[in-house]
């Protein structure tokens, strides 16, 4: 495969600083090596050339055909790229906390948990929320903790599967949870949290949940507002814990799939 840092892939502007000169080449070196893989699919490299491409049919039919698939993988790439990015981001951070987390222990991670949240609780004592809302906070904080050493365990036990299954949704709560419920009581975060939260249930509703009567029987059950916030945010902890998860299993499968990855041939790597 012809180096995608040559020629016009190499034409940045001099005035861009370093990090984001490196970003865009990576960005660019990944972008070429999938949309290279996707044309490999229909039209497989000629390894008998002294420089690998993609074979070009000679007929016009099969050269417009050529074309169609290249732009049909251009347009996959849109959306396929980004969710890759993210799952690059998260993998990125997943593993430094991984470490962070490994090096800790159990009890390590329980008392990090604690003087995180704790702190975190305080500040909530001190400042104009309730006083049943620092409760809560300090409830969600415990229950953040224990999530954070469970976490930790499946985390250790040996699968992907329940790594992604099950550490990643208990993960999401352990972060994201104490913060949710302090934008109960705080008219600052709520108003922040809560229309965005609203939007975001309507929308479930009716795309994901519109079958079998379940938005309807959701409607009918509950209200939005108070306590049930905490539960609706508790419950998306599971599918995006799955959904970053699976990110992160994807990405870990295209960086180990092999070396014709061009940034593991010596290429910019900046991940």
């Amino acid at each position: 495969m012809t180096d995608p840092m040559g020629g016009d892939w190499d034409r940045t502007p001099w005035w861009l600083p370093a990090w984001l000169l490196a970003m865009v080449s990576g960005m660019r070196i990944d972008v070429r090596w999938l949309h290279t893989s996707w044309m490999d699919i229909v039209f497989a490299r000629d390894q008998s050339n002294s420089v690998v491409e993609n074979r070009r049919p000679e007929s016009t039919g099969g050269t417009v055909a050529y074309y169609l698939w290249a732009v049909l993988g251009a347009l996959v790439l849109t959306v396929v790229y980004p969710l890759f990015v993210l799952g690059l981001a998260t993998r990125f951070y997943a593993h430094r906390l991984d470490r962070f987390t490994a090096g800790l222990g159990f009890a390590g991670v329980a008392l990090f948990s604690v003087v995180v949240w704790g702190l975190f609780s305080a500040a909530t004592y001190i400042s104009p929320i309730a006083f049943e809302g620092f409760v809560a906070v300090v409830v969600a904080g415990v229950v953040a903790t224990i999530s954070a050493v469970v976490a930790l365990y499946f985390r250790r036990l040996d699968g992907r599967a329940t790594t992604v299954a099950l550490a990643y949704p208990l993960g999401v709560t352990a972060i994201f949870l104490p913060p949710v419920v302090a934008s109960l009581y705080s008219p600052t975060l709520a108003s922040i949290v809560f229309p965005s939260s609203t939007s975001l249930a309507i929308w479930i509703l009716n795309n994901v949940l519109d079958f079998a009567g379940i938005a309807a029987f959701i409607r009918a059950s509950f209200e939005l507002q108070g306590v049930a916030y905490v539960g609706m945010w508790f419950a998306l902890a599971v599918p995006v814990g799955w959904f970053l998860g699976g990110l992160v299993t994807l990405v870990d499968g295209v960086r180990d799939s092999g070396s014709s990855h061009p940034a593991d041939d010596g290429g910019s790597k900046i991940y």
